[in-house]
């Protein structure tokens, strides 16, 4: 007899032609065809066919790989939870894209963004300079997973012979799987329908001549034309073991589930993966009663097989209890399951499992074949080639909601074998959106952390570290990035005077407040929408009381008598302004002083003592009209010469011209970024640390991003206003942290055991970042040969060669040539 192939034993004579029959099939003739949905909606609901509709969410990731045991057992019964939610009559879809951005595309992205703002750049080597320096993020980019983007969503599944009611039960749903996520720490964006179309365009068209960026088309022709022609590849071929899409290859398997027991590393170890890939995972659920059913009855068969071998043993004269190891295995198994679905709190579900890899050219798709098939291997599982299927299971892959896929690739799971499969690795913060900022690599991935403060409901930020710990570097790096990504005004408060080299080298200002100085800002500056724009007098007394609390208040403060009269005389001096508003009927300092006398009284006469000093007296700077010029985007105020007693005024000074720019700028839809170092100080005096609370809570609204800076973060967390300052910062750059003032910000910042270890001697530059309530470890190393590093350190031994680096030394050979 003929020997026959293994591989068509298993199938009949009709199912061999069908197969032969589709191999001669594989040019298809309508790319629209295969793409087989019905519509996707504007609100993001596709109708996949029929009475079948569902939604698409993206969720974030979370660090799970990585975390506390503790922490990870506290997510797997989470998700184990948002598994079990959903009932029998709902289908989900969990689709991971990882793709590939080239280096043309960020480059081109990155530099287009800022060649938009070279006219406010007043360095004839702005060019050379922006240049490096994105060089050198993509260096720091290629440092991750090669330009790897990694990207999570969730399609469910329902069906309805009602749209309308379709689209409420696909919103309970979404709603269920906020609140279940949201427990976990996971963010989830709803998707619109050209969110939706915009994925599957690139993963089938992008970095081909064929793209087409959806946002870029007219809005008629989005209703003139179906949007399925504008997705839809040019080019499709499906031959035995892989597919041609345009002009990239492509191959699609599915996972076979082979081992007794699987780690919850085993979805993680493919998504590390640095391939351009689409994993998908199909699930549903079966009724509770059935499944019991259907474990009864294979657990009965089981028992009937084994009596059978058991009577085969005893005719044959062998022990009964020699079975075959697969069958007491299974019998155990089905026993196993049956108690889960009886007793615990376990789910039956169905599941299939595909992996669809995309490369160039066929030996790169070798290549990566051959290595998502030994991660497989590694877990004593394998990858199937799914011959002749590839056109069902590249439909099947594609976050269309959708599986065509064939039953007997379906594998059987409990709910907590399904969430082994846990669909989180490592965190990430990487945006493209609202002009992000460079904040080092992911201490776990090596991946660019790149986020925009813009985007958070409170910008306010915080930079804490030990001396030596990198703070003014970080602080300085963040103002490079914004300042050649943005048109934003950029103003720093410098009490060291360590900041003028840097801004000098970018095309700023350095203004020098001192008793010796021609550089003046007057502290009674006003505009018409100064504060909340309503009226500006009153919310000028507001700043005008905390600077006479600073000056006369002592240790009790202004009397209720005094704080009446500085209103009221506030009132009085800028009543000409209000009448008629030019700069010449601004007051200074000196008609305050002058009202206060005016009133005859002893507490005017007090007040107007106490000024005196800084009006008539040593202390006068602050009594004079502003001469600064503002016209700069970037500006250093110098106040190191104004010492200890002018400092607290100074700073206080300064955060109310700072909030002057900010009224100035929010009309022309600018941003203000404000960096205040020994930010500390602000807060240690109960009459600056009112004020600069409401300065924190309320600059924020009108456009302006204020960053506070210290090394003294014991100091900082003394202050009984912190918690008010906490409460409104979405961003804390935390580099090296001594150990009291660790354990003070853990509790605050809510900051585990495992990720404190990141600022517990940590190295210069390395540390947490912690945005929106997301806590990442991070590290930032600065490339030294970079143009900009000399006027960026603040090593005394490396500013020093640096300058002796740049002294020409003039030698008798030299002067005769």
């Amino acid at each position: 007899m003929q020997n026959v192939k293994p591989r068509l034993e298993r199938r009949n004579l009709f199912q061999v032609l069908q197969l032969l029959t589709n191999k001669k099939r594989r040019q298809i003739t309508s790319t629209q065809e295969t793409l087989n949905y019905k519509k996707i909606y504007p609100n993001g609901i596709c109708n996949v066919s029929g009475n079948i509709y569902n939604r698409m969410i993206r969720f974030s990731d979370i660090s799970y790989q990585l975390s506390q045991d503790e922490t990870k057992q506290r997510i797997f019964a989470q998700y184990s939870t948002l598994l079990n939610s959903f009932d029998n009559r709902v289908k989900i879809q969990f689709s991971f894209i990882n793709y590939r951005m080239t280096k043309e595309k960020n480059n081109e992205n990155e530099i287009l963004k800022s060649i938009e703002h070279r006219s406010d750049v007043q360095i004839e080597d702005f060019e050379l300079l922006r240049d490096e320096y994105f060089t050198f993020l993509e260096e720091q980019r290629q440092k991750g997973s090669n330009g790897i983007v990694r990207n999570k969503y969730l399609i469910f599944t329902i069906e309805d012979g009602n749209y309308e009611n379709a689209v409420r039960r696909l919103n309970n749903i979404e709603a269920n799987i906020q609140a279940n996520f949201r427990s976990m720490g996971v963010g989830v964006e709803s998707l619109s329908g050209i969110d939706r179309l915009s994925i599957i365009n690139y993963l089938l068209n992008g970095n081909s001549k064929h793209y087409i960026d959806l946002e870029t088309l007219p809005k008629e022709n989005l209703g003139k034309y179906p949007l399925k022609d504008y997705i839809a590849p040019k080019y499709m071929e499906f031959e035995n073991e892989r597919f041609t899409v345009n002009n990239k290859l492509g191959a699609t398997m599915y996972y076979s589930l082979e081992a007794s027991e699987l780690s919850d590393r085993v979805l993680a170890e493919f998504l590390d993966l640095e391939l351009e890939m689409l994993v998908s995972m199909h699930i549903y659920s079966l009724d509770q009663q059935k499944a019991v059913k259907m474990v009864r009855r294979k657990s009965s068969d089981l028992d009937t097989i084994k009596i059978e071998e058991q009577k085969k043993a005893i005719k044959s004269g062998y022990d009964m209890d020699i079975l075959p190891s697969d069958l007491n295995m299974n019998l155990e198994e089905s026993k196993k399951i049956l108690k889960e679905l009886q007793r615990e709190n376990e789910k039956y579900f169905f599941m299939t499992f595909t992996i669809t890899v995309f490369e160039r050219s066929k030996k790169d798709l070798e290549n990566a074949i051959f290595k998502v098939e030994s991660i497989a291997s590694k877990q004593n599982c394998s990858l199937k080639k799914m011959k002749y299927q590839q056109e069902k299971a590249l439909i099947s892959a594609l976050p269309l909601g959708r599986n065509l896929n064939e039953p007997e690739l379906e594998r059987g799971l409990t709910t907590s074998a399904t969430a082994i499969f846990v669909p989180f690795t490592t965190q990430e913060l990487y945006q493209e959106i609202d002009e992000p900022v460079y904040y080092g690599l992911n201490a776990l991935s090596s991946n660019m952390i790149q986020v925009s403060r813009k985007s958070l409901k409170n910008p306010n930020g915080l930079m804490l570290g030990t001396p030596g710990s990198g703070k003014s570097f970080s602080a300085k790096r963040e103002i490079i990035d914004t300042f050649l990504r943005t048109s934003d005004d950029i103003l720093i408060c410098d009490p060291e005077g360590e900041y003028f080299p840097f801004v000098k080298r970018l095309g700023g200002d350095e203004v020098k407040l001192a008793i010796t100085s021609d550089q003046y800002i007057n502290p009674l500056d006003i505009s018409l929408d100064y504060g909340e724009g309503e009226n500006p007098v009153a919310f000028k007394s507001d700043f005008i009381l905390t600077m006479m609390e600073l000056i006369a208040g002592g240790k009790t403060g202004l009397t209720a008598r005094q704080k009446t009269i500085v209103d009221r005389c506030v009132q009085i001096i800028y009543r000409p302004f209000i009448e008629n508003p030019i700069n010449e009927n601004i007051p200074i300092l000196e008609d305050l002083f002058t009202a206060f006398k005016g009133t005859e009284t002893v507490e005017g006469n007090e007040l107007a003592d106490a000024l005196e000093l800084y009006v008539h007296g040593s202390l006068n700077v602050f009594n004079n009209r502003t001469t600064i010029n503002t016209n700069n985007r970037l500006i250093c105020f110098n106040i190191k010469a104004l010492g200890s007693n002018l400092r607290d005024l100074g700073m206080l000074v300064l955060q109310d011209h700072v909030w002057n720019k900010v009224t100035v700028n929010r009309n022309k839809s600018k941003r203000t970024w404000y960096y205040m170092d020994e930010f500390h100080k602000l807060l240690a005096e109960e009459q600056t640390s009112n004020y600069s609370v409401e300065f924190w809570k309320r600059f924020r609204k009108w456009g302006g991003i204020p960053t506070g800076i210290t090394q003294n973060v014991k100091d900082l967390l003394l202050s009984p206003k912190i918690e008010t300052i906490i409460d409104n910062t979405d961003f804390v750059y935390l580099l090296n942290q001594a150990t009291s003032d660790r354990l003070i910000l853990q509790e605050k910042l809510n900051i585990s055991n495992y990720q404190a270890n990141y600022i517990t001697n940590s190295n210069e530059g390395e540390g947490l970042i912690v945005y929106n309530g997301v806590i990442l470890p991070f590290k930032d190393k600065f490339p030294s040969d970079n143009s900009l590093y000399p006027v960026m350190t603040t090593k005394t031994d490396e500013i020093k060669a640096f300058e002796e680096r740049n002294l020409r030394i003039v030698t008798p050979d030299d002067e005769s040539r």
